[in-house]
């Protein structure tokens, strides 16, 4: 416990000095876009306070906080949705889906934590649809895109719950591990880009995301992990190299394709396009690809998930 709170209060210290450097930086150079960025250290805020709750008190908040912020995110990702009101009913079922999900995690039923999305709402949600006899219109971007966003939004984001109930002991460090390094690589990638990047990689879904920041980025975030890794995970040597490696692809995998999805979704609506800049998706995009291949790659090779 004195090791998390140690390294807790080195994480505050940390995150009080990037704040105060970025709004140095935002006034020094104001003709700059840093709203991904201003995003990204919300984001770490709200992280840092969720993990101090939940090291401090019961995991139990930890899982309400995340089943909360995957209600957002799902919301968000449905409100650039094209939709009918026929549409609105498989909604409401993906909706709730996510306490069922996060029940399966409180109990600690894996079995079902793993299967209950990817099969049996992904069988379930276009029943209300058939049901309803609205004809076929439309139902197969209906179901695909509801569906696309439970796994995405829920499915993905609701492994960050599950790591402290697969081991109480590790844990939370593990979660804070991840998230430190997932928004760190976000971080990295978005100011190599904005002052370096000149290869864009998808130029008409995300300008921010290049091929100067992947690399840059992913060196960064392997050399933080091996820096890290010792206070935060029982990872050897060679596995935390290999983990800050694999956060940092994966993330990239997941920014890039959030950054598709929106830019699908959202054709020829450049005002909601707009005020989607600074939403939970930009966020935790990264978070729904880095969380379940973290977990699954921990629980395949340790026996102490």
């Amino acid at each position: 416990m004195n090791s998390a709170l140690w390294t807790q209060f080195i994480i505050f210290i940390s995150l009080l000095i990037i704040s105060l450097l970025f709004q140095i930086i935002k006034k020094c150079q104001p003709n700059k876009d840093f709203t991904s960025l201003s995003s990204r250290v919300k984001t770490w805020w709200g992280m840092f306070v969720i993990f101090v709750f939940a090291t401090l008190f019961n995991p139990l908040v930890s899982l309400l906080s995340l089943m909360v912020l995957c209600f957002f995110a799902l919301k968000e990702f449905y409100s650039m949705i094209r939709t009918r009101k026929v549409d609105r009913r498989a909604f409401l079922w993906a909706y709730l889906s996510i306490p069922v999900q996060f029940y399966w995690i409180y109990i600690e039923w894996y079995g079902m934590f793993i299967v209950f999305i990817p099969i049996y709402v992904f069988l379930f949600l276009p029943i209300p649809r058939i049901l309803g006899k609205k004809g076929t219109v439309g139902f197969l971007r209906s179901v695909s895109s509801t569906q696309w966003g439970l796994m995405l939004m829920v499915f993905g984001l609701s492994h960050l719950a599950y790591f402290q109930f697969a081991s109480p002991e590790y844990g939370a460090n593990l979660v804070l591990f991840l998230v430190l390094l997932t928004q760190l690589n976000d971080a990295i990638h978005f100011l190599i880009t904005l002052y370096f990047g000149k290869r864009k990689v998808i130029p008409t879904a995300n300008p921010n995301i290049s091929w100067e920041g992947f690399i840059g980025a992913t060196i960064v975030t392997t050399t933080v992990a091996y820096f890290v890794y010792p206070y935060l995970t029982p990872f050897d040597q060679t596995f935390g190299i290999i983990s800050g490696l694999l956060i940092a692809v994966g993330g990239f995998f997941g920014a890039s394709t959030i950054s598709i999805l929106k830019r699908d979704l959202l054709i020829g609506d450049d005002e909601k396009s707009t005020s989607l800049k600074e939403s939970y998706l930009s966020r935790v995009d990264s978070l729904t690809y880095t969380s379940p291949i973290f977990f699954h790659i921990i629980r395949y090779f340790f026996d102490f998930m």
